[in-house]
């Protein structure tokens, strides 16, 4: 009788349960029939497919089920449902483990376990192929699971419901506490009420499981080690145990074995055990307590030394035990814990043998000086430890050339193409790009466009530029020009069609005017002898004389400037003439001349507010608590500038800082387009110094330097810049910044202190990554301005009571007092007064105290000139 073709219909029309029902009716020679075939069946199947396409995966099923009811032995069935070309890789979990397991329902339940066993070996993850269709056969067939770490870790990947009926509990429930990769899978369950925790919570209340056998469970686990993330559950579950002290005591030696080396939560929890038995040992005592005081955890030797104290109170005869584990916590990294150490050891003292003293006398050369000397009055023939010589910070280094020349303009059309081929040219050589072009093609056209003239792939590679709607880049603008010089360009008057209209900050905008405006000037051949906006100066400044030089040239050639160019001239002018350029420009007749002549650097004033605009911020109003943790800060900087009009347009968009944001092109440039008015060039950098996705490259040291070096007023804008760079461990050059404008007196100190404070508060940048940057300052001579940043910065920082502090805020108040200490500042500051007066003993508390002493107290030393301690800002 023929059965294959019935079979195969089924099999190429994926109807899985008709085919589980038409194989479950075979008789033996059926079966050996169908098992005959599937073999090349598969191989014409997967011959369909690419060898990356998963269209087999579709077929899967039905083959794995034909399989699995007719292939005769265990280790064939096996070896065909888990075949790799059953498991392409974005394939899903199995959805055919019922169909499976009704195939083999009437295979003898001998077969069927060797079959479970075969597929738990088989076994790698948590997460195999396979893992459900073991489980299933585990339970229906009633034997003794294998030893295989990942079937346990399987087991636990399922939801433990009706677990108190599981055939497996029994089984497998030992091996939760020993099967590597236990601890991985439940280490997210934290709810006693759900979960595998509550799950066995619920069946030791009722007796299903033994409470003796989890905690004993826990602490097999706990002595085998591992990292704290596979031993995290086991510490809730011994937790929410409630371990009592009865139950705890015949385990003692195992917990006090827990304490030396454990992960911090499982010497947590062995050391609440052991506290909670009033009976313990004097020795166990005084084993624990070493054990504890010598841990890397702050908060173990904290409460080692309570629990030493507590007992040693109710115990007096315990003094004798408490020598050699205080001896240990001299040595501690903390301050605080060698205080509390040496009050314990002095109060205690009495009560110590002589073999005790003589311990804690060899360990007080560990101690700070201050708290050896107080030592030593009671336990005497100790060795205090020196003083560490005091730091004195060096002088100032002096600040590196403001300014110097940049290279002479371009001679030749060899530079310019070469210029051109360059693909990240700095903003420089871009200028002096740009001029050369312009003198070359205004000196001999037909040359320039000769040696201009674009191969064809070039040309290819370009036209799909006249394709776009508008050209946001300039080289763009170059590229067209070059094209329209040698009659390459597939349309005229590009410079009509492709300006952008609108979505561009004010400095883009320049930028792409007066390259554009090459573009037509080319085009109508106007172009002037030169450029006139040609920096002279690395700052991006154009000398007054050479300005007027060029004016000069381009007036003898009967031709007129470009308007965005000489608008960006203007802008680039010193904040002071010298009186010959002034003279001189006097007699120049242009309309452009008389312009020039008349010119004054025009005054603006710049303004910087701070917004969130995240949801949670806007919707609840008033002002913004930028302490909140429970929400994310969508930080936005909004500057604004006011100047008197000056009736160029393009001049006075760039002094307005309109608050238009485009994307971060030619930031670089930005600083030199405005290089005396800083603080204007810094409010143009505000949309850009925050990140605003993964992966940008926000304004940086470079952008800071420029501005460092630039002329004019400096003010919130530039503030935020330095303190961003400042703030970000990626730009560790921000401190030779800050050097630098220190050693021309031109930071804006106080400034600078309240914007890295609210960077900080709003999470912007981190606190340890401020104090590392301000701390490096402070040890290169510039400790005074620091204690004025600190100082101005701590109003922001501080948290109002209640409020939970920002992490590494301590360390930033230690900062402040040590640049305080170096520079003699003294003067109450009233938010450090008041958080001083606040209850509790915490380590930032304790810091607060020291700098509200030492800023309150009688100064020995004549302070620094200029320094003030009151509001921290400049003398």
């Amino acid at each position: 009788m023929d059965h294959w073709s019935g079979i195969r219909k089924l099999i190429e029309a994926r109807q899985a349960d008709r085919l589980a029902d038409e194989l479950k009716a075979l008789d033996d020679e059926g079966r050996k029939e169908i098992a005959a075939r599937l073999p090349a069946l598969l191989k014409e199947l997967r011959g369909r497919f690419d060898r990356w396409d998963d269209g087999l995966v579709d077929y899967a099923p039905v083959l794995r089920v034909a399989g699995a009811a007719t292939f005769g032995g265990a280790a064939a069935v096996a070896s065909w449902l888990y075949r790799r070309d059953f498991a392409p890789r974005w394939a899903g979990l199995d959805n055919d483990v019922d169909l499976v397991l009704a195939v083999l329902s009437d295979r003898p339940t001998a077969w069927r376990a060797d079959l479970a066993e075969r597929l738990v070996l088989r076994m790698r993850a948590a997460d195999d192929r396979g893992m459900e269709l073991a489980l299933a056969l585990l339970r229906e067939t009633g034997i003794e699971p294998p030893q295989h770490d990942p079937l346990v870790a399987g087991w636990l990947s399922q939801k433990p419901s009706g677990l108190g009926d599981d055939p497996l509990l029994d089984h497998l429930l030992p091996r939760l506490f020993e099967a590597e990769g236990a601890g991985r899978v439940l280490q997210w369950e934290r709810e006693p009420r759900a979960g595998w925790l509550g799950a066995l919570l619920r069946l030791a209340r009722v007796g299903r499981v033994r409470r003796e056998a989890l905690i004993e469970g826990c602490l097999r686990r706990f002595v085998r080690g591992g990292s704290a993330i596979d031993l995290r559950f086991f510490v809730r579950l011994h937790e929410e145990l409630e371990v009592t002290p009865a139950e705890a005591a015949p385990h003692t030696r195992d917990y006090l074995c827990l304490l030396p080396s454990s992960p911090g939560p499982v010497a947590e929890v062995a050391m609440k055990c052991l506290r909670a038995c009033d009976d313990l040992a004097a020795d166990d005592l005084a084993e624990a307590w070493d054990s504890l005081l010598f841990r890397p955890e702050r908060k173990l030797v904290r409460a080692g030394l309570s629990w030493l104290d507590r007992s040693v109170r109710h115990r007096p005869a315990l003094a004798g035990a408490v020598a050699a584990p205080l001896a240990r916590a001299f040595a501690a990294d903390s301050t605080e814990l060698q205080e509390k150490a040496v009050e314990l050891a002095l109060a205690h003292a009495g009560g110590m043998s002589e073999e005790g003293r003589a311990a804690v006398r060899e360990a007080i050369e560990l101690l700070p000086p201050h708290l050896g000397r107080r030592a030593v009055k009671v336990f005497s023939g100790g060795m205090v430890a020196e003083a560490e010589p005091v730091f004195v910070p060096p002088p100032l280094p002096a600040a590196p050339e403001r300014v110097h020349d940049l290279a002479p303009p371009i001679e030749s059309v060899g530079e310019v193409v070469r210029l051109m081929g360059q693909w990240a040219r700095s903003w420089h050589e871009s200028e002096r790009l740009l001029a050369g072009f312009v003198a070359l093609v205004s000196r001999d056209r037909q040359g320039a466009a000769a040696a201009l003239r674009p191969s064809r792939s070039d040309r290819d590679r370009f036209s799909w530029e006249y394709r776009q709607d508008s050209w946001d880049q300039v080289d763009h603008w170059l590229q067209g020009a070059v094209h329209s010089l040698t009659g390459t360009a597939p349309t005229q008057q590009a410079w009509r069609r492709f300006m952008p209209q609108g979505g561009l900050a004010a400095p883009h905008r320049l930028l792409l005017h007066r390259t554009a405006e090459i573009l037509r000037a080319v085009e109508e051949d106007t172009l002037p002898p030169l450029l006139l906006a040609t920096p002279t100066h690395s700052t991006g400044h154009v000398a007054a004389a050479e300005l007027v030089r060029r004016l000069e040239v381009i007036e003898a050639a009967g031709t007129k400037p470009l308007a965005a160019d000489f608008q960006q001239a203007l802008l680039r002018l010193p904040r002071i003439w010298d009186p010959e350029a002034a003279e001189r420009a006097g007699r120049l007749t242009s309309a452009a001349g008389r312009i020039l002549a008349e010119w004054t650097c025009p005054a603006a004033a710049v303004e910087l507010a701070w917004t969130c605009t995240s949801w949670d911020c806007t919707r609840e109003g008033g002002e913004h608590d930028w302490h909140a943790h429970g929400n994310s800060h969508g930080v936005r900087l909004v500057p604004t500038a006011t100047a008197v009009p000056t009736g160029l347009p393009l001049v006075d968009l760039m002094l307005s800082v309109p608050s238009t944001w485009s994307d971060d092109a030619n930031l670089e440039w930005w600083p030199s387009m405005l290089p005396s008015h800083r603080e204007v060039a810094a409010a143009h950098l505000m949309p850009y110094v925050l990140r605003r996705y993964y992966g940008e490259t926000p304004v940086g040291p470079e952008q800071a330097r420029a501005l460092a070096r630039a002329e004019g007023p400096a003010g919130a804008a530039f503030a935020v810049v330095l303190a961003r760079v400042l703030g970000d461990p990626q730009m560790p050059e921000s401190v030779d910044v800050l050097l630098e404008v220190v050693a021309r007196d031109e930071l804006p100190a106080a400034e600078i202190g309240r914007q890295a404070g609210l960077l900080a508060v709003s999470g912007e940048v981190r606190l340890i990554d401020l104090v590392a940057a301000l701390d490096a300052a402070a040890r290169q001579g510039a400790h005074a301005h620091v204690w004025r940043i600190a100082a101005a910065a701590l109003p922001e920082l501080l948290p109002p009571p209640g409020g939970r502090p920002r992490h590494g805020l301590a360390g930033f108040v230690t900062l402040a007092s040590t640049a305080a200490e170096w520079c003699g500042a003294r003067g109450e500051i009233p938010e450090v007064r008041d958080m001083a007066a606040r209850k509790g003993n915490s380590g930032l508390l304790r810091e607060v105290r020291r700098l509200h002493d030492l800023l309150t107290s009688v100064p020995s030393v004549t302070g620094v000139p200029g320094v003030s301690g009151v509001t921290g800002q400049e003398g």
